[in-house]
């Protein structure tokens, strides 16, 4: 009986280890909570140029996807009082007059910038709203903190479910002719008498929105407008990425507010 209780006394430890150890992760998600939630800086939108490989300190390579700033301007603001929420609506690239609709030439007169090809809103706190005619540079973000990105990812056209879904695939023989890269059955019965939407089957892959999260700024060029990214980023060469302050990190504490910014030249 004595080694009976004894069990049932170590599975309470248990238990209640389990349980303190609980409150510890909620402690800490709270943490990270509050960390998400400090006051938000204005992303970039930039043009990926394309990889390649730099050497740190101790001689190692380490593959970087190069984004440019192309002339990224605050082109509005939207404010609580206004809009109902504070944001900063940027533009990058540069859009002949002829392809800008009329209501367009009017915000971008207004804001006394030339027409962009890619417009962008970024969600920022009110301490953090930009000037309208502001450019902001490559210094906006500082080397070794972590960003996310945003971009179209490569369309792949049509694809089957070997390549989409990362299928097995059927049997090489033992039966199996032709169908071999099929995905097999969907499932079908007299009951349900349909097929289940997100069934996983072959279909268009590719040229979706992704952003990938917690990539390390290796290091920056504001003269020539440089981002080295560490890592891949979605998207083609020549496609425009949003990038901006990792949702889970935040902005370091060195990193400039209420953002990395040239001046306005005066009218």
């Amino acid at each position: 009986m004595a080694n009976v209780f004894q069990k049932r006394e170590t599975k309470g430890h248990h238990v209640r280890m389990e349980s303190l150890n609980k409150r510890q992760e909620g402690a800490s998600r709270s943490q990270r909570t509050l960390k998400r939630n400090e006051p938000m800086r204005s992303g970039v939108i930039a043009q990926k140029v394309g990889m390649t490989r730099v050497y740190n300190d101790a001689g190692e390579h380490i593959p970087v996807t190069v984004l440019r700033l192309d002339n990224c301007q605050v082109v509005a603001q939207r404010t609580e009082d206004k809009n109902g929420y504070t944001a900063v609506q940027l533009g990058a690239g540069a859009s002949k007059v002829k392809n800008t609709s009329k209501a367009m030439r009017g915000n971008f007169a207004a804001a006394s910038v030339e027409p962009k090809a890619k417009l962008a809103e970024f969600r920022v706190s009110a301490d953090n709203l930009i000037e309208v005619g502001s450019e902001i540079v490559a210094s906006h973000f500082v080397a070794g903190q972590l960003v996310d990105v945003t971009g179209t990812t490569q369309g792949k056209g049509f694809a089957g479910a070997i390549k989409r879904h990362n299928f097995g695939g059927l049997r090489a023989t033992h039966g199996v002719s032709v169908s071999h890269r099929s995905h097999g059955s969907t499932g079908n019965n007299q009951d349900p008498g349909k097929v289940w939407k997100g069934k996983r089957m072959a279909g268009h892959m590719g040229q979706t929105r992704v952003t990938t999260q917690n990539l390390e700024v290796v290091s920056t060029d504001e003269a020539r407008g440089l981002i080295l990214v560490k890592g891949a980023v979605p998207g083609s060469k020549g496609a425009w990425i949003l990038v901006r302050d990792a949702v889970k990190s935040g902005a370091p504490d060195n990193a400039p507010r209420p953002a990395g910014v040239r001046a306005a030249e005066a009218k």
